[in-house]
Order: C-alpha cells, then structure tokens, then sequence
C-alpha cells in the first residue's frame, strides 16, 4: 500500500513538474541562447528587481514566452480532448476533429483571410465556423429527439469533407501570388503569431475546458456505458456525453483558431499515456493534458531552430507521431482501448 501511494504520489510529481521544466528548456533555446538560471533571474526579475540584458529580456518575454504559453495550451487542449473523444467514442482512432470541428474552424480562418481581416478576425471566424460545425453535426445525428454515437461520428465524418471542399474552395479562388501562400501555411500549423492578445481570446475556453473535464474524469469512464447501465451510477449519460462534446469542441476549435491545424497530438498523445498510466481518465487526462504541453513545446522548439527558416509544426508532428504510433501498434499487436 506504500509502495502504491508512494508511486502515485511521484507520478503526479512528475505530470506536474515536467511541462515547468520543458518551458524553462525551451525559452533558452534558439538562436539566441540564454541559460536556464538567467531565463528564471528574467522570469521573476518584476519581483525580485533583477536588472537583465535588454535582449534577452525582450527575446524571452515578448518573442518566447507567448509561444511557450501557445504550445502548452495547444497540445494540452488537443490531447484533452483526443482523449476524451477515444473514450466517448470508444473508438482509439477518433481525434479532435471527429465532429468536423478542425475544418469548419479551418475554413472560418481560411475566410478571414481572403478578407484581409487582422488576427482577432481571423480568430473569431475560425472560432465561430467551429461551433457551427459541431452544431450541424448535431443537429443531423439527432433521429427522433436523440441522438446516438455512431450518427455523431458519421455526421461529423460529413461535416468534416463539407468543410475540407469548402477550404479547397477558398483556395482555389485565392490570389496565387499573395492570399493562396498565406492560406496554405497557415493550414499547416504555425505558431509564429503568437501574442498574449491572441493567448486572451483562445486560452479562456481551452482552459475552461480542461478544468472542467478534469472535474468529470471519473465520470468519464461510464461514457462507453449503455444508458441503462450509466443508470445504475446515478448518471445521466446524455447529459454527461454532451458536456464532453461541447468542451472538446471548444478546445479544439480554440486550437485552430490560434495556430492553424496541428495534426498527429491529439491521437498520438493519449495512446502514449494510455499505454504508461493506464486507461482510467482519472489517471489519463491528466496524463494526457501533460505530455501534450511537452510535446508541443519540444516540436516548436525544434520547429524555429532546426532551420533557418521555421518549418509548419504539423510537418513536425506527423514526422515523429507516425513512427511513434506505428511503433505502439506493433507492439500492442493492434488498437485497444
């Protein structure tokens, strides 16, 4: 029983400690290098009156921090709720795009655009276009005043080619020489435009979400449940199943909004956990919201310094996330949840 509480007790030690300790990593590399002593003495030199160089202070908090920050909310956001959705779906292949979230907030970015709109406009409709499309798949799943999972991930399959046409669309009439570059690098995934402007408009619903899934883990176990036996816990399945879509959808549609589509996290960060922490949420979320953040900040990191010009992070992503999941696939001998 010791030995137990001791392993539980360290295990979130480490969830915990490790994305504060990748950020302190990551904020020192690039071509600029600063040491992890002197990324701390600037980090906390508003308290403690330390006086930095002036460059380093400003590559650390006006071109670094907001990245880091970026990262840590992307990947924990995305591998959240790919976690969420492989359970709820009971399906080990469901992503966070599976109700066709990533191409509706894809295509509302895509538009923004063609419009020349600023940042916050951009936001906005990738944002916008997101709920709307998990609306309508709603909407479509539902037969008869309800709706099952297996209407859910085929209306969202729907959705999701709708949104994808529509995105080759906007493409297809954009000018070549200036609109049609911008709208295919953005698509890639780029975390380049950080700010703490856009961090205000995009964190507060993938923060929102987290916590409150977090709240819910146990819950989230009873999700493959029938609802006769969710019943029999004293839960209401539907109501549970809703509030599990709708904070996902949020998060992932917040993700877009921010840095474009970043492919790869949200499928293969949970597997990686599941294998190490187990398959209960209580354990796994957690897990999942951690080892996402790290992630994350690892592949930008090595997306901005590994060349002199900075590479698309879903390149990145599905250059190591595919390896990776073949690797566990072959070792587990096939998918489970």
């Amino acid at each position: 029983m010791m030995g137990s509480q001791v392993s539980h007790k360290t295990r979130n030690l480490i969830i915990a400690v490790l994305p504060i300790l990748a950020g302190l990593i990551c904020l020192g590399i690039g071509r600029y290098s600063v040491s992890i002593q002197e990324t701390i003495r600037i980090l906390f030199s508003g308290i403690t009156g330390y006086e930095p160089d002036p460059t380093a202070y400003t590559v650390i908090f006006n071109v670094r921090l907001p990245r880091i920050l970026l990262a840590v909310l992307v990947g924990a956001g995305l591998s959240c709720s790919g976690a969420a959705f492989q359970g709820l779906f009971s399906n080990p292949l469901a992503t966070p795009d599976t109700l066709g979230v990533a191409s509706g907030a894809s295509f509302g970015a895509v538009l923004g655009l063609l419009m020349h709109g600023n940042l916050v406009t951009v936001q906005l409709l990738a944002l916008l276009f997101g709920v709307i499309s998990c609306f309508i798949t709603y909407s479509i799943s539902r037969r008869n005043g309800k709706s099952s999972i297996v209407m859910i991930v085929l209306a969202g399959m729907v959705i999701s080619a709708i949104f994808e046409a529509l995105v080759s669309l906007m493409k297809y009439v954009a000018d070549p020489e200036e609109e049609l570059p911008t709208i295919t690098y953005w698509l890639m995934g780029s975390l380049s435009a950080a700010s703490f402007a856009a961090l205000r408009l995009g964190a507060p619903a993938i923060l929102l979400s987290c916590v409150v899934l977090l709240l819910l883990r146990w819950k989230l176990n009873l999700l493959p449940l029938s609802d006769d036996e969710a019943r029999t816990f004293g839960t209401n399945i539907h109501r549970l199943r809703g509030l599990c879509i709708v904070c996902c959808a949020a998060m992932t549609a917040s993700c877009v909004a921010m840095c474009g589509q970043v492919v790869w996290v949200g499928l293969l960060v949970p597997h990686v956990c599941r294998m190490i922490f187990g398959s209960s949420h209580a354990r796994l979320l957690p897990a999942a919201i951690s080892c996402g953040a790290v992630f994350m900040m690892v592949v930008d990191t090595l997306a901005r310094t590994i060349s002199a010009a900075e590479i698309p992070v879903s390149i990145l992503t599905a250059i190591i996330g595919a390896p990776i999941f073949i690797t566990i696939v072959r070792k587990k001998g096939g998918w489970s949840l």
